[in-house]
């Protein structure tokens, strides 16, 4: 077994995504492009021989903030030494830069050895909704991009504007909805279609009304199972979730390397687990 790193292609990005799948993370189904766009230089694979065994992706988001994620070693080669490799290659990436993940369980001791500091968790909400369209909600479009871009960064603490800019722009299966009024956006939901139903996220909002609004809107528009990723820090939208009927799945933990963002009290639903 010969290992070497190199940066993955887009194409290749494809297919960690649906290794991805198969571990049950539910990614979107436009989701590649997006995250490629953050950082095209961002995404690692490890190699045995010309074969991509294992992957992880650092992002570089601004000159102080990155995100790690997609940490995954194909079945057949787990035990193996290679994780702990691809790891270093691919961190140093980051630099000096503070390096944000939500991590799972049964990885947490292991990102917490290598100096990152446990600062909330997320809880992965999934149900169904009937939902009812609002005739105050709107498609975002090009002009809002740049509020909607200073809006997320307000919510989430960090600048990610590369990343932001995609992942507000309209694809086939990935729309953002906006609620306000003379010009001014009171909240924004993203709302993408999934291996399996949609999700929701980011979700920022100027009040958990508005939230809802957005929440009912997007469960209308899409008809179809929704998913939510809810950090601790949105209590209330925690609470609407169980009124609901919607199931608590998995758990990850928010941690730092470097210095820890508290997160806005605007910020109801993170983007994404893999990109932050």
């Amino acid at each position: 077994m010969t290992i070497s790193h190199r940066i993955m292609s887009l194409a290749e990005l494809r297919t960690v995504l649906d290794w991805a799948a198969d571990e049950g993370w539910n990614p979107g189904l436009d989701d590649a492009n997006a995250f490629h766009a953050a950082d095209p230089d961002g995404f690692v694979v490890a190699q045995d021989g010309h074969a991509p065994v294992a992957a992880i992706s650092v992002v570089n988001h601004s000159q102080r903030f990155a995100f790690l994620g997609l940490y995954i070693c194909r079945p057949s080669y787990r035990g193996r030494g290679i994780g702990p490799g691809l790891w270093r290659a691919a961190i140093a990436r980051a630099g000096s830069r503070t390096i944000g993940l939500d991590g799972v369980r049964d990885q947490q001791e292991n990102y917490a050895r290598s100096g990152f500091e446990r600062a909330g968790t997320t809880t992965r909400y999934s149900g169904h909704l009937p939902g009812e369209l609002d005739p105050e909600i709107r498609r975002a479009n090009e002009t809002d991009m740049q509020a909607l871009v200073a809006l997320e960064t307000k919510a989430s603490g960090w600048s990610k504007p590369a990343y932001m800019r995609s992942w507000f722009s309209q694809t086939v299966n990935r729309v953002t909805y906006v609620l306000g009024k003379n010009g001014n956006i009171d909240g924004c939901a993203t709302v993408r279609r999934c291996r399996t139903g949609a999700k929701i996220g980011p979700l920022v909002a100027d009040g958990m009304e508005t939230a809802k609004r957005l929440i009912a809107h997007a469960a209308a528009d899409f008809c179809t199972d929704l998913t939510i990723d809810v950090p601790s820090s949105s209590t209330q939208l925690d609470a609407l979730c169980r009124r609901l009927g919607f199931m608590a799945g998995f758990r990850t933990a928010r941690m730092y390397r470097g210095n820890a963002c508290r997160l806005g009290s605007t910020l109801y639903a993170v983007a994404s687990l893999e990109l932050g």
